[in-house]
C-alpha cells in the first residue's frame, strides 16, 4: 500500500477541500527531505461515497544525480519534459535575474527577447535587437546558472539558412533549447498589433533547417516550435501549423496568444505525444491567466512568465527612484541589505576559493596590508587620546554653506543673527508610519537645506525663520505630507 497523508477540510478551514498526499517514490512520504529536488502532479478527484471534491497531491522525486558530473543542458531539459506534471519556468533578462530563478528553486528557465530587448537597449521588442546581441546576452546568461535555459530565437533572424545559423549559435552559447516562431522580419512582440507570418511552407522548412543544424553540431537541444498565427490568421490556421511542426521533427509546440480555454484545450489535442507551452502574460494578454493545476488539467507541459521579473524590477527601482528624488533612501523592507546582496553575487564563494590559490606572496602582501591598517588604527587613535575624543566617537565633516550676514542692509542688527544658537530639526515619516528622517541642523545653514530634503524646494524657510527667531521654546515651522504621501514636519528647537 502506498503511504499517503491526508489533510482533512472542515475545522477552521470549511471551505478548503480535504488533502490527500501521495508519494510515488520508493521512500516513505514521511521521509522525505524537503530541500531535494521534488516533482509535483496535483490532479482533482472526488469521492464517489461522500460527494465531496479533494485534491490529490501526487509528489515524484526527480532522478538522483551526481552533481559532480556536469549534465549537458539538453539533456537536463529533456530529462524535465520526461517528468510527470506541468513544470514553471519564469523568464530573465540577464545573469543576475538568472540566479535568482535558479536560487528561487525553479529547474529551468526561458530567456525572453521581450526583456532583453529592454533591459539592454531600452527599447521594444519589435525586431530592433540583433542576432548578435541576443546570442551575447544568453551566453552570460547561461554561464551564470547551472539550470537548462530555454532561449527566444525570434524568428530565426531570416532565412532557413539564418535559422541553420542561429541554432549553432544557441548550442554554442549553452541553451538547452530554443523557441523558433513564424513571423515575418521584422518581427512583432506576441500579444501586441501587428502580428504577420511567413506562408505555411517556409514556417515548415525553418524548422526542418533547426533540426538540420541540430544534427550537424552533435547537439540534443529542444526545439521549441512557435506560431503566432492564431492572432495574424486563425485558430484552425494555426493548429494546422502546430501538427506540421510536429511532423517535421519539432520538439514542443507553442500557440502564442490563444484568446480562451476552450482554444487552449484545442491545441492540447492534438498531436497529443509532443509536449505543449503555454505563455501566462502577466498584467493581461490574451490568453486567460490559468494556474498550474488547470494547465496540467488541459495537457501543458511547460509554463513560461514572461514579465513577472522584468516587471518587478521596473517597478522596483521606479519606487526606489522616487524614494532618492525625496531625499530618503529606500526602505530596508524593499530591498535586500548589502550582505544579503553580496551573498546572492557570490562574494563570500569568491573568498573561501581564492584561498585555494593563496601564495606566499599573496600572503605576505596581505599582512603588510594588514599590518599597514594596524598602524594607521593607532596613531588615529593615539591621535583622538591627544585631542579628548574616543576613538569609537563618529567623524564629523563639515561642510560650511553660504550663511546669512548678521546686520541688515540698514546697518541694524538682523534678528536672524540670533538664530545661530538654535536647532532646525526636520522629520519625515512614511506613509507607512514608520520613521524615514530625523535630523538636527543648525538654524542658519539653509542653503543645503533642499538637498536633504527636495520637498522644501520653494519654500521660504528663511522667512520662517525670521518670524520665529525672537519665540522663546520650540516653535514648529511646517507640517505637511508631500506627494510620495509622507509627512514632512520642521520644527526650531
Amino acid at each position: 500500500m502506498e503511504p499517503a497523508l491526508v489533510l482533512g477540510g472542515g475545522g477552521s478551514f470549511p471551505h478548503i477541500p480535504s488533502l490527500a498526499i501521495r508519494s510515488t517514490s520508493s521512500p516513505p512520504f514521511l521521509g522525505f527531505t524537503f530541500g531535494s529536488r521534488i516533482q509535483w502532479s496535483i490532479s482533482l478527484a472526488r469521492n464517489p461515497i461522500q460527494q465531496k471534491s479533494h485534491t490529490r497531491l501526487a509528489l515524484a522525486r526527480a532522478p538522483e544525480r551526481d552533481h559532480n558530473v556536469t549534465e549537458p543542458p539538453a539533456k537536463a531539459l529533456r530529462r524535465i519534459l520526461d517528468l510527470p506534471g506541468v513544470h514553471q519556468g519564469p523568464a530573465c533578462f540577464d545573469a543576475l535575474s538568472a540566479k535568482l530563478v535558479e536560487k528561487a528553486g525553479f529547474q529551468y528557465c526561458f530567456s525572453s527577447g521581450f526583456s532583453i530587448s529592454a533591459a539592454r537597449l531600452g527599447l521594444p521588442d519589435v525586431g530592433l535587437i540583433s542576432y548578435g546581441e541576443m546570442l551575447d546576452q544568453g551566453q552570460q546568461i547561461t554561464q551564470a546558472v547551472s539550470i537548462p535555459v530555454i532561449g527566444d530565437g525570434d524568428n530565426g533572424y531570416g532565412n532557413a539558412m539564418n535559422v541553420k545559423r542561429t541554432v549553432k549559435g544557441y548550442i554554442s552559447a549553452g541553451f538547452a533549447g530554443i523557441i523558433l516562431e513564424d513571423q515575418v522580419s521584422p518581427k512583432a512582440c506576441g500579444h501586441t498589433q501587428g502580428r504577420k507570418v511567413v506562408p505555411r511552407e517556409e514556417a515548415i522548412m525553418k524548422i526542418k533547417a533547426a533540426i538540420d543544424a541540430r544534427k550537424e553540431s552533435g547537439s540534443d537541444i529542444v526545439i521549441v516550435a512557435r506560431t503566432d498565427s492564431r492572432q495574424a490568421v486563425s485558430l484552425d490556421e494555426s493548429l494546422w501549423r502546430c501538427r506540421a511542426f510536429a511532423d517535421a521533427g519539432a520538439d514542443v509546440l507553442f500557440i502564442d496568444a490563444l484568446a480562451s480555454k476552450e482554444e487552449m484545450k484545442a491545441f492540447c489535442e492534438i498531436s497529443p505525444l509532443v509536449p505543449k507551452m503555454a505563455n501566462m502574460l502577466e498584467g493581461g494578454g490574451k490568453t486567460p491567466i490559468l494556474n498550474p493545476l488547470e494547465l496540467e488539467d488541459i495537457g501543458y507541459k511547460l509554463v513560461s512568465y514572461p514579465l513577472s521579473l522584468i516587471g518587478a524590477s521596473i517597478q522596483a527601482m521606479q519606487d526606489s527612484l522616487a524614494a532618492l528624488r525625496g531625499g530618503r533612501i529606500p526602505p530596508p523592507r524593499s530591498m535586500p541589505s548589502f550582505e544579503e546582496i553580496k551573498e546572492i553575487l557570490g562574494f563570500n564563494t569568491y573568498y573561501k576559493e581564492e584561498q585555494r590559490y593563496a601564495t606566499s606572496t599573496n600572503q605576505l602582501s596581505s599582512q603588510r596590508v594588514s599590518s599597514s591598517r594596524y598602524s594607521m588604527q593607532n596613531s588615529a587613535q593615539d591621535d583622538t587620546k591627544q585631542r579628548g575624543r574616543s576613538p569609537d566617537d563618529p567623524i564629523v565633516e563639515v561642510i560650511t554653506p553660504y550663511v546669512y550676514n548678521n546686520d541688515g542692509a540698514d546697518g541694524s542688527r538682523d534678528p536672524f543673527s540670533q538664530i545661530w544658537s538654535r536647532t532646525l530639526r526636520i522629520k519625515i515619516t512614511g506613509r507607512d508610519g514608520f520613521e524615514r528622517l530625523d535630523v538636527r541642523i543648525p538654524a542658519g545653514f539653509l542653503e543645503g537645506i533642499t538637498n536633504i530634503v527636495p520637498a522644501l524646494g520653494g519654500v521660504n524657510i528663511k522667512a520662517l525663520l525670521d518670524d520665529a527667531a525672537d519665540e522663546v521654546g520650540g516653535k514648529q515651522l511646517l507640517d505637511f505630507i508631500d506627494t510620495m504621501g509622507d509627512r514632512i514636519q520642521v520644527f526650531l528647537e
